[in-house]
């Protein structure tokens, strides 16, 4: 197969990455938005390459003209979650959009597999427009933890090395690493309510911040200068004392001010 038709296959699964990973970080982004903890932490996607497809073409017996029906991977999404819970609530967010249908699913949490490898697996349908008009791929979305994560990774380079042919002292040692992931992941479970009311505080404490400055900023353009900067002192000053609530009390303040200099702007102009 040229180069040409190698093109033609993968550029909708290219497609189909792009999207998929824009809908995904807008439900991180849409949480975090509404001051909500995101059951998802990150999201990275990969096309498989031509090199890896043409491996799995020949470990499972199968023609080239097969490719995109035998292959559910060739387009892959990583879900990446802190908690072993949040899973849950990520097939569930899955399960229930409408801009994707679900082919299958394979639990390897509750099933995990005889290498120690943890994940959930669900293979989507999903429609991407091309210029040739909508074509409908197969995506496999992976979930799993931090923990989950790394040691999959590390597994893979291994694999690749060894052409799936890892040496018993290496497998042993992938056992007993996958044991204590198991053990991380219930630990951070004890942890997880502690963790999520820091990150919540964080983030809201960000877009306070933000919210500040950007009034501020505004404030130079209408206000007098020397003003502008005992504000900007008063808020250095909340700031560095790390006080949430304290600006949380400056930010409506602020808005205040700059809504009289708003409205004072619109009665010189009439």
């Amino acid at each position: 197969m040229d180069i040409k038709l190698w093109r033609e296959i993968l550029d909708p699964y290219y497609l189909a990455v792009d999207e998929l990973l824009v809908k995904f970080n807008h439900i991180i982004r849409e949480h975090r938005n509404y001051n909500q903890y995101s059951p998802i932490d990150t999201v990275i996607g990969r096309v498989k390459s031509i090199s890896s497809i043409l491996d799995k073409v020949q470990k499972k017996g199968i023609s080239l003209n097969e490719i995109e029906d035998k292959i559910d991977d060739i387009a892959g999404i990583r879900i990446i979650c802190q908690f072993v819970e949040d899973i849950d609530k990520v097939v569930e967010i899955i399960r229930n959009r409408k801009d994707m249908r679900i082919k299958s699913e394979k639990d390897y949490i509750s099933h995990m597999k005889e290498s120690g490898y943890r994940s959930y697996h669900i293979i989507v349908y999903y429609t991407v427009n091309t210029n040739q008009g909508p074509k409908e791929i197969k995506a496999e979305l992976q979930i799993r933890t931090l923990a989950m994560n790394f040691w999959a990774t590390i597994e893979h380079s291994l694999q690749y090395k060894y052409k799936d042919n890892i040496p018993e002292h290496l497998k042993k040692k992938l056992s007993n690493a996958s044991e204590a992931i198991i053990v991380l992941d219930e630990e951070m479970n004890y942890v997880r309510d502690e963790i999520m009311d820091a990150q919540n505080s964080f983030h809201m404490k960000d877009e306070l911040v933000s919210e500040i400055l950007n009034n501020i900023q505004n404030l130079y353009k209408v206000a007098n200068k020397r003003e502008v900067m005992k504000i900007q002192e008063e808020f250095y000053r909340i700031y560095t004392e790390s006080d949430l609530d304290e600006l949380k009390h400056y930010s409506k303040q602020l808005d205040m001010i700059a809504q009289s200099y708003k409205a004072q702007s619109i009665l010189e102009g009439n």
